[in-house]
């Protein structure tokens, strides 16, 4: 019973800072979010190593990781975000020097986050500046993606082989389809996005269940290309709905029916929508906990990247979709963002390290990077704000 209460009490409290949120003007929210954002991330910039790209803040420490980690490219890519809302130099600044860092990643082969790397990046900086040598250097890098492609299998090897897996490929690496697809657009070679709608139709076949959920991982005999197991890496169990996994696969299918304008792929992610925002354990601020299955809920941890993911897939899908179903996306990704932006989630300046929001959870399984920010939830959460100026004001 105490523990109801105190269950309760939290989310009392819960409801009353994120009502104050919601009172706010959407534009006045935004332009408050991404000023804040400004101010917090030369914090930030403070706490990183030469050579290194920032990824979290645990125990009041700055976490930094090698470029080669897949998540190198979300500080550059957040601070184009930022610079394109507020105009500071000196964040574009920022995000010019941390494209530097990473620009080696362009020959990197030794796994699928190419798109994570290279396209939050230096695809926003492209977007952003025009720089012919941005294109180039994403072309490079769908190039190298490519090279991950296995004809036997259908699919883009995410990792390599080891005493685990003999050829894995996660629901994550929908989101590397992007540069692909884009890359063979924008005078890259055709075989890019014909990768890019193979991998996608061979993930649509093996990966979901009937309900629209998704598998982690799904692990091929690269000899036979038959499936030799359907697994998790970083969920609760091999048939439990890893939430960020979910938003992977929200957003992938979203963005591939951007590309291709193919009804299935519509189809796959109104089903993951719907998946998502009728689950029974969904919270009622639609920040989910870390699996949809975890362990020990209403108390089990939340995952705030993956709020963020689901609001910015969202907002896209809102576009595609007419009538009470886009009412329905729409008003879940606002509900997501006032949520995120209430002190529930968003740190005050000059704490956490200098990211913005709190509460995301990487590898449970692992106890790795429990509750603390993670530079990928800022940049969805960024891009989600972004999307909604841009399309619902």
């Amino acid at each position: 019973m105490k523990r109801l209460l105190i269950a309760f009490a939290f989310l009392a409290a819960f409801s009353k800072s994120n009502a104050q949120e919601a009172q706010k003007p959407w534009a006045q929210l935004i332009k408050e979010e991404f000023e804040f954002a400004g101010k917090q991330y030369k914090v930030l910039a403070k706490n990183i190593a030469e050579g290194k790209t920032p990824q979290s803040f645990k125990d009041g420490k700055p976490v930094n990781y090698d470029i080669k980690w897949w998540c190198s490219g979300f500080y550059s890519g957040s601070l184009w975000n930022i610079y394109e809302q507020t105009r500071d130099e000196s964040i574009k600044q920022e995000a010019e020097n941390a494209l530097k860092v990473i620009e080696p990643n362009q020959t990197f082969t030794g796994n699928h986050d190419l798109g994570f790397m290279m396209y939050c990046s230096f695809g926003n900086a492209y977007r952003l500046t025009n720089k012919p040598e941005y294109k180039s250097i994403i072309l490079r890098s769908a190039e190298s993606l490519s090279t991950r492609y296995r004809p036997s299998i259908k699919s883009i090897q995410s990792w390599n082989k080891s005493k685990y897996w003999n050829c894995p490929v996660i629901i994550d690496n929908m989101m590397n389809l992007e540069m692909l697809t884009w890359a063979s657009e924008n005078g890259g070679d055709k075989k890019y996005k014909e990768i890019a709608i193979t991998h996608a139709n061979t993930t649509l076949a093996n990966h979901f269940r009937p309900d629209f959920s998704s598998y982690h991982v799904v692990d091929y005999d690269l000899e036979t290309g038959k499936v030799k197991k359907k697994a998790t890496w970083q969920g609760a169990a091999d048939c439990s709905s890893w939430s960020r996994g979910q938003s992977w696969a929200l957003y992938g299918y979203t963005l591939m029916y951007r590309f291709t304008k193919d009804q299935k792929y519509l189809k796959q992610a109104k089903g993951i929508a719907h998946f998502i925002l009728n689950h029974p354990n969904l919270p009622a601020d639609k920040i989910p906990f870390w699996d949809f299955d975890a362990q020990g809920i209403p108390f089990a941890k939340r995952d705030a990247s993956a709020g963020a993911i689901i609001a910015s897939a969202l907002l896209e899908l809102g576009q595609y979709t007419a009538k009470e179903e886009k009412k329905e996306f729409i008003q879940a990704a606002e509900t997501m963002l006032h949520t995120l932006a209430s002190p529930d989630y968003r740190a005050k300046l000059g704490e956490n390290g200098g990211f913005l929001l709190m509460h995301s959870t990487g590898a449970y399984p692992m106890n790795s990077e429990i509750d603390v920010p993670l530079i990928y939830a800022d940049y969805y959460y960024l891009e989600a704000l972004a999307r909604y100026k841009k399309w619902y004001l």
